[in-house]
């Protein structure tokens, strides 16, 4: 497996492009399930999740043609020869379950396995079944599969439209039904919805095919049943936790980094956070530029919440920084409940962290030093690329299919703006 190296110590200079958001370009992917015509997505990422997410759709009939070097995307569902997402594929990644909501909208049927991701906490898939099960599925789970059906009885086998009610937020189940919805018969309310920008965005792409969908981006969105969906051309956002996490990048090395392709609307909790840590962030022609303001990093108290609030998906980031802070932070983590795997990782390095529950008090130190390390996620990776940027020493991170599967071209952007890092391929 492959490991990265960094050598910490240098301040960094210049400008990181921002790629396109991987959390958006999965569901929109699975959209593509909706219609028989080319669906197109362009500003996508090459990562391996997306990889997956091909390979899935592939599996199931799809043309599927990646353009890595123009970051585009084609798919073409004439039809899903084969409604069945196979354990084999769906293990290596917790997404593959948006693909029930599609195939159930269009063709009435779809086998899906329990699936993967990482392993920060249960996330379990409950409230895409339950939503989905509202909608008129008839649902059996067996041998590890979900094996569903839309009976006949049953507007001819078409889900109906339905008032659901999330008892939590859930950004994926609130795609998936989201997308179910666009081909069932009536209209469809889902409270409680989630709203991040990724809800948005695959909005904008449904709408873009001929869906009518209202309210994406507040807790309540409605969605009117159409009889069919065209193709589409549409253009991914970019991704909100990779410029969060390059924000923090000179944040915690100190010097003077611009994020192109950003909108601060994206990140806006993190930039109120980086401010309350005497951080500068400004918008500027180019993109976001980021220094610190006075040289010190104060500590700043975080809690995780759905969309405005501060992203799970930069909890690690931010407590790398938090390290290196002239006091004691506290970051409480309120979405999952196993998402402080990388503390001890940073404690070898010199962190001064102390767990009580969903609670980590962070006691800033001088200095860190670098250290051996092990990715246990995808955002606890690149929190200790974080950390090593930082560190006196050598870093090595080892696990980093976790950080391949999130961020493009992680030591390339770095370095461009300074960093010491390389990949060492197919190390021990």
């Amino acid at each position: 497996m492959d490991k990265i190296a960094v050598t910490g110590g240098k301040p960094l200079n210049g400008t990181i492009p921002v790629s396109g958001s991987k959390n958006a370009c999965l569901p929109l992917m699975a959209a593509s399930l909706l219609t028989d015509q080319v669906f197109s997505l362009t500003n996508v990422p090459d990562l391996a999740d997306i990889g997956t997410l091909s390979a899935l759709l592939r599996s199931l009939g799809a043309t599927v043609t990646h353009d890595a070097q123009n970051s585009r995307l084609d798919l073409h569902f004439a039809r899903i020869s084969s409604p069945l997402a196979h354990y084999d594929i769906v293990r290596k990644m917790r997404a593959s379950i948006l693909v029930l909501g599609p195939m159930l909208a269009r063709d009435g049927a779809g086998t899906v396995s329990l699936p993967g991701g990482c392993a920060i906490g249960a996330r379990p898939v409950d409230l895409h079944l339950k939503g989905l099960q509202a909608m008129g599925a008839t649902l059996d789970l067996r041998d590890g599969y979900v094996h569903a059906t839309v009976p006949r009885s049953v507007n001819g086998g078409r889900l109906r439209g339905v008032s659901f009610r999330f008892p939590f937020v859930s950004v994926g189940a609130t795609e998936n039904l989201m997308m179910a919805a666009t081909l069932a018969k009536g209209t469809t309310r889902l409270v409680n919805a989630a709203q991040e920008p990724e809800i948005v965005d695959l909005a904008r792409c449904l709408s873009g095919m001929g869906a009518h969908i209202e309210g994406a981006g507040t807790s309540t969105i409605e969605i009117e049943g159409v009889d069919a969906l065209s193709g589409t051309e549409h253009k991914v956002i970019a991704d909100r936790i990779e410029l969060g996490s390059f924000m923090i990048a000179p944040a915690i090395t100190g010097g003077d980094v611009t994020l192109a392709n950003a909108d601060m609307s994206l990140v806006g909790a993190l930039a109120e956070a980086l401010d309350a840590a005497d951080v500068s962030i400004s918008d500027t022609p180019d993109g976001i530029r980021v220094v610190r303001k006075n040289g010190t990093i104060k500590p700043v108290s975080i809690i995780t919440e759905p969309f405005p609030g501060y992203a799970t998906d930069l909890q690690a980031q931010m407590m790398a920084l938090m390290t290196l802070a002239d006091g004691i932070s506290t970051i409480e983590e309120r979405i999952f409940e196993n998402r402080f795997m990388h503390v001890p990782e940073l404690a070898r390095m010199g962190a001064k962290i102390d767990i009580n529950g969903g609670v980590a008090t962070v006691t800033g130190v001088d200095s860190l030093r670098g250290a051996p390390v092990m990715a246990t996620d995808l955002r606890a990776s690149i929190s200790l690329v974080l950390a090593g940027l930082a560190a006196e020493g050598e870093t090595v991170v080892s696990r980093v299919y976790h950080l391949d599967r999130g961020y493009e071209r992680v030591e390339e952007k770095l370095r461009a703006c300074g960093a010491q890092i390389e990949r060492i391929q197919g190390a021990d």
